[in-house]
Parts: C-alpha cells; structure tokens; sequence
C-alpha cells in the first residue's frame, strides 16, 4: 500500500490516535511503525492479542507500563564490563518493576479455569528479578542520592563528614560571636566547596583566612578563616573518600546485573509488545 493511498485514508492519524494510547517511548515507537498487513495468520494474530487486551482491561482494569524505558544500551555497556550510572541502574530497576507488576496483572484468579489467552506466554516469560531490583532500590534513592546504609564504607563516610562539618560549624559560630563587627551578615555561606564568612573588605587585613570570592560591589569578602582550613580540607577529603565509595556500589549493583543481560532483553521486548497490544485495545474501546 503506497504512502498516497495512506494518506487518503488518513492511516496516519489513526496511528496518531494509537500513539498517544501508548504509556512508554518504546511503546509509542513501535506504534508509529505500525504498517498494514496483508498476511491473513500475522493479521488474526494481531486482532486476537488486541481482543484479548481488551477483555482483561474489563476484567482488570488498565495496566500501567509508563515505566519501560529502553535499557539496551545499558546492557551492552555491561557485557563490556563497563560500570552503569545512577540513572542507567534507575532505568533498569524501573523496568523490572514494570514487569513485576505487568506479571502480577497478568495473572489469573485464584480458583478459575478461565482458558489461556494470546498474551498469558507473554506475562508468564516476563522475570522480575525481585531480588536484583529489591538491592538497587535499596541502595540508590534517587537521580542523585544513594543511601547512606548502601556500604558500610559509605556508612562511615557520611558519618565522618557530619561530625567534621559539625566541628566546623562550631568553630565558625565562634567566629561569628566575637566578630560580628568585621562580618558583613552572621551567615555562614559556602565557596568552592568550602565553609567561608562574609567579612567585610575595609576589616580583611584584620580577619586571618584565605579569600575565596567577593561581592559584586567588592565590599563583602567571603573568607575561610584559618582555624577551619583543615577542617575543610578534612571534608574534602572525605567527600573524594565517598565519591569513591559511591562509584564501587555503583559497580556492584552492575556486576550483580551482568547474568540477567538476557532475561532484561527479553522483559524490556515483552514490556514494549504489551505496551503496543493494550495501546491498540484503548484505542479499540473508544472507537467501541
């Protein structure tokens, strides 16, 4: 079928309609690749699964598969030995709890014979791995958080950092006391990672410390005094020790990916197909 036959018949805003009953990137894509069939098996095949989509959505409800996102690239970089990000691990994990929960959905009712449909192979293939997916929400938070308790490395880490940030905001409280003449505000800001005070620019040759940044007008110092340089430097320190930290639990949780390369494959391929069919059956019950 030619692209002006097509367009005459609007084909195109069909699968625009289709495409936005889509939850997922990769769901939306193969609907926008969606092409006419004249092949009689492949187009029985393709109207029995969207059926059957539709009669579970009655029964069920809708399955929610906005969480699929296309991790392949991540997996190849895996087979390499390459260590994934917080968000490569967070794309993963959100694809496993897609599919725990797609298999869940997928299920039938305790107690009923109801006969095997088009999609049951689908849901009964899909591996959640609850306890690869259950560590890696454990250890990372958020885009930009890993859990304190991740390692007990990161664990004395962080611990470490509070008590000498502690130290240093006690020192600098003092400061902050029996100068307020020399300060420009009794605020504690920080400069280049570093703990500093608003001195102002007539009292610098009075206040000991090293200049890290001025104001705009260059009336105001932003000074580390000297009593807390070490301090700092100590936090410095600690923070390269947690980098380090954070970059070998990042490591692990990838290293405890690499045996499931293939299962993830095969759940993100599901996950994107089921996407597709229960897209074209949202579309099929609007249209009744």
């Amino acid at each position: 079928m030619n692209q002006k036959v097509l367009k005459t018949l609007e084909y195109y805003k069909i699968i625009e309609r289709l495409t936005d009953c889509a939850a997922s990137e990769p769901g939306k894509k193969m609907c926008r690749e969606l092409t006419p069939s004249s092949d009689f098996n492949e187009i029985v095949q393709a109207q029995t699964e969207t059926a059957d989509a539709v009669t579970r959505v009655r029964q069920k409800g809708s399955l929610s598969l906005a969480g699929v996102r296309d991790v392949r690239d991540s997996l190849k970089r895996l087979e390499i030995g390459s260590s994934l990000s917080i968000m490569e691990l967070l794309s993963v994990s959100g694809l496993l709890t897609c599919a725990a929960r797609a298999k869940n959905y997928g299920r039938h009712p305790e107690n009923t014979e109801l006969p095997d449909d088009s999609l049951d192979e689908m849901f009964r293939t899909l591996e959640p791995l609850t306890n690869v997916n259950s560590e890696i929400t454990r250890c990372i938070l958020g885009e930009d958080e890993i859990a304190d308790d991740a390692s007990p490395g990161l664990h004395h880490v962080r611990r470490q950092m509070k008590i000498t940030a502690d130290k240093v905001h006690t020192q600098l409280n003092a400061i902050l006391n029996s100068s307020r003449t020399m300060l420009q505000d009794a605020v504690i800001t920080m400069r280049d990672g570093r703990y500093c005070l608003p001195v102002r620019a007539e009292y610098k040759s009075q206040f000991a410390g090293m200049v890290h940044d001025q104001s705009s007008t260059g009336s105001t110092l932003f000074i580390e005094p000297m009593s807390v340089v070490k301090l700092n430097n100590d936090i410095r320190e600690l923070e390269l020790q947690e980098q380090k930290e954070i970059e070998v639990i990042l490591a692990d949780l990838s290293t405890e990916l690499v045996p499931y390369i293939e299962p993830i494959t095969t759940d993100f391929e599901i996950l994107t197909k089921l996407d597709f069919i229960f897209a074209k059956a949202a579309l099929a019950r609007i249209y009744n």
